[in-house]
């Protein structure tokens, strides 16, 4: 599976002059954890989380007027759209951070989290689980059913 098929997309973006109540606000708004901060051309330049607006914005004594520019984080690991989603594993894996933006020829096209992973899990299980449960419910079971004692699996 492509990385494309597991992200987020389009991506909450703002500029790097929007204020942090702004960008607050468009996190709310979108029921997420982060936002992506992009040039006019739309590459990216940083991202700034929830913890980073609430620790280092307020909790910093900065006020909701100032930019995302003061508290994002510019060292952003990201991910390639087409890359197989192993490379997403190997790197929250290597990394520890829980949100990946991915990329396209150099543009922001989405965001990848560690919640998209766990919901690739689920679905591999449901699809490796979901014949083996219809066996199991198939198959008489007890000692009164043909074939004497109860199938072990």
């Amino acid at each position: 599976m492509k990385i494309s098929e597991a992200m987020t997309a389009p991506p909450v973006t703002v500029a790097p002059d929007v204020r942090l109540a702004e960008a607050a606000r468009r996190m709310a708004e979108a029921a997420v954890g982060s936002v992506l901060v992009v040039d006019d051309e739309g590459a990216l330049l940083g991202i700034v989380t929830d913890r980073d607006i609430a620790l280092r914005g307020l909790g910093g004594g900065l006020g909701q007027d100032a930019e995302v520019r003061a508290v994002m984080s510019d060292r952003v690991v990201t991910v390639d759209a087409g890359d197989d989603l192993q490379a997403a594993y190997r790197a929250f894996s290597r990394t520890g951070v829980r949100r990946l933006p991915v990329l396209e020829l150099g543009r922001v096209t989405g965001v990848l989290t560690v919640d998209d992973l766990f919901l690739d899990v689920f679905r591999r299980l449901g699809d490796l689980l979901g014949p083996l449960a219809r066996t199991v419910l198939q198959e008489p079971s007890g000692p009164d059913s043909a074939g004497g004692a109860p199938h072990a699996l």
